[in-house]
């Protein structure tokens, strides 16, 4: 998702030319709207790469010699973690050492961005609200242990190394072609396909209790652009999110706010959709990034659902077969 949409940015706001990273079976869903771009050539490029393959990455990295990085891949949805550990950890931490030490002797001056995850925070008190960059640690998955990892390998790289490399914590970030394996996605995938009678008029949920901090995934890549072109720090370390903060339960009621069909969808717990813990408070405080670059968020909450709403109304009406996860 977020890659799409930071591939829109850079060719709207920038003159960059853009290599994305794929592996041969990497779906291809989200750059649909590119691909008369990548086919002719036209300032989109794709290049096999792997986060687990030591050669892929290094020959990436040789071939396009980048003056900007954003290295936003992943195992990146946490309930998996906690079935694959091993590949979570592999992926995204030594994955984020692959890309490192590749840009390291290729591309020794790039501008790096390595995206952690507001899940370091994992659980955090109620008196440490809102969450600032010094927080301490206390990760709640296998996956928020890894972006830990992540996070730490992206400021050793830049102290031990003189690399320029910042490194980011986002909060939700949601929108158009999220993943339907997250909250609020597999929410409204559910309301579109009980609107178009492929699924019974039942919505089924994990935790609804746990506190969110919404933003549009098009302002987080516009806040990604910012890093790291607006006086970049090496080492720096950023909180990054949105205004508007509410349970997932609300998340839910305001999806189903938008559906004709509203009053006669039911709610459901699905044990299979629950972590075995949480991280529950989830409130960020951004003012240091926002002192940094002048960024701010400017897409309403509302506007972020119901866009994402209308991508998966416009998904089951194409006639796509989904699961009903």
């Amino acid at each position: 998702m977020v890659g799409s949409h930071l591939a829109d940015f850079l060719l709207e706001s920038t003159d960059w030319d853009i290599v994305g990273m794929c592996r041969w079976r990497s779906p291809m869903d989200n750059l649909e709207h590119l691909t008369p771009r990548i086919n002719a050539g036209d300032r989109v490029f794709l290049q096999y790469g792997d986060l687990r393959d030591t050669m892929s990455i290094r020959d990436v990295v040789v071939k396009a010699r980048p003056d900007y990085v954003f290295h936003l891949a992943a195992q990146s949805f946490p309930r998996t973690s906690f079935d694959a550990p091993l590949d979570t950890m592999d992926t995204n931490v030594q994955g984020t050492v692959r890309v490192l030490d590749a840009l390291r002797e290729h591309a020794p001056k790039a501008v790096i961005h390595v995206c952690a995850s507001s899940e370091v925070f994992g659980r955090v008190p109620k008196e440490k609200l809102p969450i600032d960059e010094e927080c301490s640690f206390h990760p709640a998955s296998p996956y928020a242990i890894s972006k830990v990892g992540t996070d730490l390998v992206g400021r050793f790289y830049a102290e031990a190394y003189g690399m320029t490399i910042m490194t980011t914590r986002m909060f939700t970030h949601t929108g158009p072609r999220r993943g339907d394996v997250f909250a609020e996605s597999t929410f409204a995938k559910q309301i579109a396909m009980i609107e178009h009678n492929l699924l019974p008029p039942v919505v089924k949920v994990g935790n609804l209790d746990s506190l969110r901090t919404v933003a549009d995934v098009r302002d987080a890549v516009r806040a990604y652009y910012m890093l790291v072109t607006v006086n970049p720090v090496a080492g720096a370390y950023y909180n990054i999110g949105g205004r508007h903060s509410c349970t997932v339960r609300d998340i839910l009621k305001t999806l189903l706010s938008f559906s004709p069909l509203e009053k006669d969808i039911a709610v459901e717990i699905d044990p299979d959709r629950l972590r075995p813990i949480d991280a529950d408070l989830q409130i960020p405080n951004t003012a240091k990034f926002e002192k940094h670059t002048g960024w701010k968020p400017e897409i309403p909450y509302e506007r972020t659902l119901r866009d994402l709403l209308d991508y998966w109304r416009g998904r089951v009406k194409a006639g796509g077969r989904f699961l009903s996860r």
